[in-house]
This record gives structure tokens, sequence and C-alpha cells, in this order.
């Protein structure tokens, strides 16, 4: 018997004579099927079976038997060609990006209706495209952005806002509404005055996790000439709406949350100024110029020729910043 420590070195030109002989049990016919001779045949099996350090077939001059080593080997190695066979077309659809790997970064307010829509509908055109879904912070999608650990990413900004050092493509804008407490007297009226409103505490996210909306909201203030009492900051906005429903103060989230139904919390329009316009914000994809596989342009694609949703505006063309 041969060290079984030896690396072993077969080929599946041998693997295919193996299983020629074991469906035929009949060396002349394996190899007029193998388009051979028999007595390589023969040789190479002997080969094989050397190389293994076992027996697949027991021989006499007028039969040949596979043995229960070679017979539980066997269903193993049409596999193996099968799969064998199978590389050629798979590696052709990789490069075409029908087959992968997809790693999608993904803020909370995407996750709420629009994103589930997408999934299935990309998973419909794209079967073999597998998709991984990560929810992260604007700031946290930045940083796997960098380091390569996801090859895109939902973020929600104030508009006009561009990421540093990637593309983006505008997929959504939506008007922000404030999350009341449904037993605060402002719940009662349908279109709350915004004056009423910038006297309450506020509930809003950390400034690091979404700059240029934190900045936008700030300015709404600031612009009535008054500065916002923050009561609580939360980084998820589902929290954000949970610590309305306990009474913590109002929050001004974009339309789309409207979907996540807490007990205790009412979403209102407001009333705005004549003459002001109804602040925004965007929910933009986001990737790295150099590292676009087959599978994220075809997902790049589809998302552009998405619609969003009924508050979705026109779209941006795809720009590097």
């Amino acid at each position: 018997m041969n060290d079984p420590s030896r690396s072993l070195r077969i080929e599946l030109r041998q693997w295919r004579q193996f299983v020629a002989l074991a469906e035929e049990l009949h060396f002349g016919r394996a190899a007029v099927r193998l388009h051979m001779t028999q007595p390589p045949l023969t040789q190479a099996i002997a080969g094989l079976e050397a190389a293994l350090g076992v027996r697949l077939f027991e021989r006499t001059q007028r039969s040949v038997r596979i043995t229960p080593a070679g017979a539980a080997l066997l269903p193993e190695v049409r596999e193996l060609l099968a799969r064998a066979q199978a590389l050629p077309e798979l590696a052709r659809a990789a490069a075409a990006g029908e087959l992968g790997r997809l790693r999608l970064a993904f803020v909370s307010t995407v996750g709420f209706e629009l994103l589930p829509r997408w999934v299935r509908a990309f998973r419909e055109q794209w079967p073999q495209v597998a998709l991984e879904l990560i929810e992260a912070t604007g700031d946290v999608q930045l940083e796997l952005l960098a380091r390569g650990e996801v090859d895109a990413g939902f973020v929600l900004h104030s508009p006009g806002f561009a990421a540093p050092g990637l593309v983006q493509s505008l997929i959504a804008t939506e008007p922000l509404v404030v999350a009341l407490p449904e037993a605060h007297a402002l719940a009662a009226e349908e279109r709350p005055a915004l004056k009423s409103l910038l006297a309450e505490p506020l509930v809003i996210f950390p400034r690091r996790i979404l700059p240029s909306l934190f900045d936008a909201i700030f300015v709404l203030y600031n612009a009535a000439g008054c500065v916002p009492r923050v009561a609580q900051e939360a980084i998820q906005m589902q929290t954000i709406v949970n610590l309305v429903s306990a009474g913590l103060g109002v929050a001004w989230v974009p339309q789309s949350v409207r979907q996540f139904q807490r007990p205790g919390v009412v979403y209102r329009a407001v009333a705005w100024p004549r003459g002001r316009a109804v602040p925004a914000c965007e929910t933009s994809l986001v990737w790295r110029a150099d590292a676009v596989s087959p599978a994220l342009a075809h997902f790049i694609q589809f998302a552009q020729d998405q619609d969003a949703s009924p508050a979705t505006s026109a779209r941006n063309k795809p720009r590097a910043q």
C-alpha cells in the first residue's frame, strides 16, 4: 500500500476511465467508449488503484467486478466530473455577472419597504447572485466601503450631499415629517404649525451618523431664530420612534418611516410658513468606482431602472466625487 500521507496527483482523465469501467464492467467496451485501446486503460486503472492504495475492481479472465470501495467511490466521482464539466459555464456566468455574491449595506429607512421589494425583484432577475444584506448607519457604511467589506450601500442624506471618494446614484427624495407622541396636544392637529413644533424637546440621531441631515435639521431651527432642545439621541430610526412614543420629545423623520407603526406615535406633515420649502431627505446608492464587479454593475443598473416610491423624484445620473 502506498503511504496515505503522500500527495495524490490524480487527473480527471483517470476518474473518467474509472467511471467508464465501473459502468461497463468490461475493459474492452470501456476502452471503446473512451476512444482508446485496452492495454493503456488496464495500466491506467492499475495506476489509479496504486495511487489510492485500494483495489477498485476484482478481475478474472472472464469478468470484472467493482469492489465495495469502488462502489462507494463511484457516486462521488460522478459528482466530481459533473462539477468539473460545469466549471467553464460557471466561469462565463460569473464574468457576465449572472453568478456571484453581492454585499449591500443599508440604512434602516430603506428596510421598511424599498429594500424588501427590490430584493425580491432582483432575485427574480438574477437568481444565482447571492445577496448579503448588512444594516449599518451611514458613517459605518463609508468605513466598510473603504475597507472593501461591502460592495455598495444605501445611505440617507440631505439634498446636495456628496459621498467623498464614491460614486452615487440618487434613488429617492422624500419630505421630512414629524413624529409626535399620540397623547401630545399637537397630535390632534392634521398639520401642526412649524412654530409650535420648534419649542418641543427633540429626539434625534447623533451628528456623526448623518451629518448632512443633522445639520439640515439644525438649520431649520436656526432659520426660525431658535436652537433645538435635544432631549435624547438614538442611532436607529426605530429607536427614535420608540423614544417618541415614550413621550421624550418629537422627531423629524423621512416620510417612509410612517410605515413603522408604533403604538403611541402619530406622524404628521407640517404646516410650513408661506414661501418656505418643505425640507427633504434623499436616499442614494453609493459604491467605489474602482471596485465594480459584474454582479454589482447589474445591481446598479437594476436600481436605476426601479421606481423607488411615489415620493421618488427624477433620478440623477451616477456621479463620482
